[in-house]
């Protein structure tokens, strides 16, 4: 079998990962111990995955939407084991994303090889098409290039052909556009720096494959693919598009779909093959409040057709595509010391941070938060600290010491999506409130004489978040409960925050101490 071309060239770029702190637990593991896997292989929202192999390592990216910093970045060697290792986007590149906007900002990217250089590809909605491009996955990164400036241009996907000619497919976001279930191929320079005229349609049927989008191309065995997801996120199915010429015209065929599964809209990620010629199926599941989680799916090859999972229907587990390497059982961070130079790469903020959120130097082994203005809905508090849902179930503890907080400041734990929960310590004079805060209204639980406090929140299985507070001079923990629930285009998340009313005081912060998730 001929490997799965996407205009990249199989070559080894080392092992040289950068660390994304520490993490001792994993509250979801994919990796039976056995030689198998079961799904989904990341039970956390890296929603539109694209993977890449570089010779025995593969490397993925996902969509991030209005999260700072975007693009994560992850390593595997097995494609069931990954880990988190950076993002390829520090900030988004426009300044409207100094505060939050929810469903905008980065949608399904492209990753490649090519010409010597990693590629994304990466389309913003209200902006239009860019790329990044480094020598190694775990970067830096360059700074963004505008290919193509528009409005509703989503999903682009690059391919450089064996003749040096180079393209752009792409489909439409219909709230920006006004048009969708399209998708565009068109000619681009073989530098990727912009579009050459308007290319044209090379699929549009609506009415059997309605929300066509997030195309990958790909060549094979003189084929060339181009994967599509269709029927919307939620209850969609895998599309196989093929032709001889790149130009079309496409022949179509549902490679991929529920059936009589749990995994509902199976769909939209990438063709990988591993170095023994198998070709494996990288794609999610929407997961409701935890978001699009990652599945992973054998393809066979049928009359030159991907086949996906068994009969073209997901399964839920299989022998691992490459076999036990070395033991080790990884995942992406989730707890964090704070005793690095900088945050773990698990740590997302809600909009392009500043310098004067947070510092890791002014109290070693601590991470301070200084307070910033609170927004009139409070779930779009642009300095939210967060980092996505790992598992269905599990328990985040950390310690916050609230001793330097300004009066009317607050500092806490929160989870947050479309509305958020916090619960923490406010100061009001010479004593703290222990205070709980709920999708904008305000409830004072009990004063607190000692401002360090062991703050948790248990996850349970449907997001239900049980909250909590103790420490030895107050007595017995405070509990809250709230349902957590996603936000636009990404699950719900959990983390830190800081906050202080419009025109209170300035200065002030608050310390956190180990957040760690078991």
């Amino acid at each position: 079998m001929n490997a799965l071309s996407s205009s990249a060239t199989t070559v080894s770029v080392g092992t040289r990962l950068a660390r994304s702190g520490s993490s001792n637990s994993f509250p979801w593991v994919s990796d039976q111990g056995d030689g198998s896997y079961r799904n989904p292989v990341l039970y956390a929202d890296y929603s539109d995955p694209d993977v890449i192999r570089m010779g025995e390592d593969f490397y993925m990216t996902a969509s991030s939407f209005n999260c700072v910093p975007g693009l994560p970045v992850l390593h595997s060697r097995d494609l069931v084991n990954w880990q988190l290792i950076g993002h390829a986007l520090a900030r988004l590149p426009h300044p409207r994303y100094a505060q939050m906007q929810p469903g905008c900002g980065v949608w399904a990217p492209a990753l490649r090889h090519h010409a010597g250089k990693f590629w994304i590809f990466f389309p913003m909605p209200d902006e239009g098409v860019y790329h990044v491009t480094a020598s190694h996955p775990a970067g830096p990164w360059s700074e963004p290039h505008l290919v193509q400036a528009g409005l509703g241009l989503i999903d682009p996907c690059p391919f450089w052909d064996d003749d040096g000619r180079a393209y752009l497919v792409h489909a439409y976001a219909g709230s920006r556009a006004g048009i969708k279930h399209r998708l565009r191929m068109c000619p681009m320079e073989p530098d990727g720096t912009r579009l050459l005229g308007e290319g044209h349609i090379i699929f549009h049927d609506p009415d059997r494959h309605p929300t066509l989008e997030g195309p990958k191309i790909y060549k094979r065995r003189g084929w060339y693919y181009v994967l599509a997801p269709a029927g919307g996120v939620e209850q969609g199915w895998q599309v196989a598009l093929r032709s001889r010429s790149i130009q079309g015209p496409y022949e179509d065929r549902i490679v991929l779909s529920q059936g009589d599964t749990d995994i509902n809209g199976p769909h939209q990620g990438a063709l990988v093959d591993t170095a023994d010629g198998n070709t494996w199926f990288v794609h999610f599941q929407d997961a409701g409040v935890y978001g699009r989680i990652v599945h992973l799916q054998p393809v066979e090859w049928q009359d030159d057709w991907p086949v996906m999972g068994r009969d073209g229907h997901p399964i839920m587990g299989h022998r691992k595509p490459v076999p036990d390497i070395n033991g080790l059982i990884l995942s992406p961070a989730t707890s964090d010391s704070f005793d690095g130079p900088r945050l773990g790469f698990q740590w997302q903020w809600q909009a392009n941070p500043q310098p004067s959120w947070h510092s890791l130097d002014a109290r070693p082994g601590w991470l301070r938060l200084y307070p910033q203005e609170e927004e009139i809905i409070s779930a779009r508090q642009p300095n939210f600290l967060l980092q996505k849902f790992p598992s269905p179930h599990f328990i985040l503890r950390t310690t916050l010491d609230a001793s330097g907080l300004e009066l009317g400041q607050f500092a806490g734990v929160v989870v947050a999506g479309r509305c958020a929960a916090m619960l923490g310590l406010e100061r009001q004079g010479t004593e703290f409130k222990l205070v709980w805060r709920e999708d904008g209204s305000v409830k004072y639980l009990r004063s607190i004489t000692n401002p360090i406090v062991h703050l948790w929140i248990k996850v349970r299985a449907g997001g239900g978040c049980e909250f909590g507070c103790s420490n030895e001079a107050e007595g017995g923990p405070a509990l809250q409960t709230f349902q957590a629930v996603k936000g636009e285009w990404i699950g719900a998340k959990m983390g830190l925050v800081s906050i202080k009313p419009r025109g209170g005081k300035q200065g002030g912060w608050a310390d956190f101490a180990r957040f760690q998730l078991t």
